[in-house]
């Protein structure tokens, strides 16, 4: 099944660290500003259904802005503040799981692309906990101007690489965005189980492959 895959493609939050580490950390940031991450939230599932944007920070800035009651403006420097700006200070204290960084180094040795497609920011996480050297390819979904799971995101990364969709797999932990998206656009896909279906041995059934730590992914991958 993996045989014609040339490309491995990770998504970021929640599949290279595990989601509670950060929400730990900035729980008390989100409560002090519940009503502008409620609406955020909000904006960012109506940019999930829209089509290819040629500017999506902006788009994003009006949507919120409407919901704030306040000028385009003022909602940017809101995202500034609570959202683009903090978050790199947070993530220099997120551990990733357990053989993150082993995996690319191995996958680049086994002769595979790798690759890095996210829905915020790359750059946020800094370098990414070791594995910068290591990809021939890192992607924001918000700079290509589509959330996943847009088709759009993935074929734009697919024509990037130079590599043909079916010959990707993407590996995610969000069956929505990280399996049915990429599924839909051609692609193989790999999913981390959450703890709740690795507890009652539920595969997810749409995935190509489900894996519940990073040594099981590379003995599936490469063996």
């Amino acid at each position: 099944m993996l045989h014609d895959v040339k490309v491995i493609a990770f998504d970021i939050d929640g599949t290279l660290y595990p989601q509670v580490r950060f929400n730990v950390r900035i729980l008390f940031h989100f409560l002090t500003h519940l009503k502008f991450y409620f609406n955020f939230w909000q904006v960012r599932k109506a940019l999930r259904r829209c089509a290819p944007l040629p500017d999506l920070f902006r788009y994003q800035a009006i949507l919120l802005s409407e919901r704030l009651h306040c000028t385009t403006p003022e909602a940017e420097k809101y995202l500034q503040d609570y959202v683009y700006g903090p978050y790199p200070e947070i993530f220099k204290k997120v551990k990733p799981y357990k053989n993150v960084k082993e995996t690319f180094i191995k996958l680049k040795e086994a002769g595979y692309k790798v690759a890095i497609l996210s829905d915020f920011p790359p750059e946020q996480k800094g370098d990414i906990w070791g594995v910068l050297p290591y990809c021939d390819g890192i992607y924001g979904a918000e700079h290509i101007g589509a959330l996943k799971p847009s088709k759009y995101t993935f074929g734009i990364m697919a024509k990037e690489l130079g590599v043909p969709l079916q010959n990707i797999l993407y590996v995610g932990n969000n069956k929505k965005c990280d399996v049915d998206g990429p599924r839909n656009a051609g692609m193989k896909t790999a999913y981390l189980l959450p703890w709740w279906r690795r507890l009652l041995h539920m595969p997810l059934k749409e995935a190509d492959i489900c894996f519940k730590n990073y040594r099981q992914f590379m003995d599936i991958v490469l063996k």
